[in-house]
């Protein structure tokens, strides 16, 4: 009899043990989790009025224009299109990247124009390193539901005209 109340507090303290503990194991295993990253930007059509100024006065948003972000050292290369607005989006996620695969994503990652289904307004311009690879900025926008998500920005990006009448 003693033996089996003895066994029966012996469960009863397990469980609460392991009860106590397993709030503090889902933390942990939160924590070791790499955030996701996503990329995000918008893509012009630069006026004619202000050609050559890089200024995005009177430029309008391009529809389904492509942008490329790649990042070094980690195999991550996607293109992107854009929407209504000409906002592109890039979702990275952070466990597919790899071991030490991505590291810092503003030293890492670049987002290039690609092209435009403008014939009116297809010539890439070099406005925030478009051509050559516009640097990420962190403008401090983090999500953290339903996955924890660490938001970076490049451009405004933008294309212009072949042709401007004078």
């Amino acid at each position: 009899m003693a033996a089996a109340k003895h066994s029966q507090i012996s469960t009863i303290c397990s469980l609460l043990l392991l009860c106590a503990t397993l709030p503090l194991m889902a933390a942990a295993a939160a924590q070791q989790r790499k955030p996701s990253v996503a990329v995000e930007g918008v893509v012009y059509c630069l006026s004619c009025k202000y050609a050559g100024s890089g200024s995005l006065i009177d430029a309008t948003p391009i529809q389904s224009a492509n942008v490329s972000v790649s990042c070094a050292n980690s195999g991550v290369y996607q293109i992107n299109q854009t929407d209504v607005h000409g906002y592109f989006y890039s979702w990275l996620d952070g466990p597919k990247l790899g071991r030490g695969g991505l590291g810092n994503p503003i030293q890492a990652c670049t987002v290039k124009l690609v092209s435009s289904p403008l014939e009116a307004c297809n010539v890439p311009t070099d406005l925030n390193h478009g051509n050559d690879g516009a640097k990420l900025r962190f403008e401090g926008k983090v999500v953290k539901s339903p996955h924890y998500a660490v938001f970076y920005a490049a451009g405004p990006l933008a294309f212009r005209p072949q042709m401007c009448a004078n």
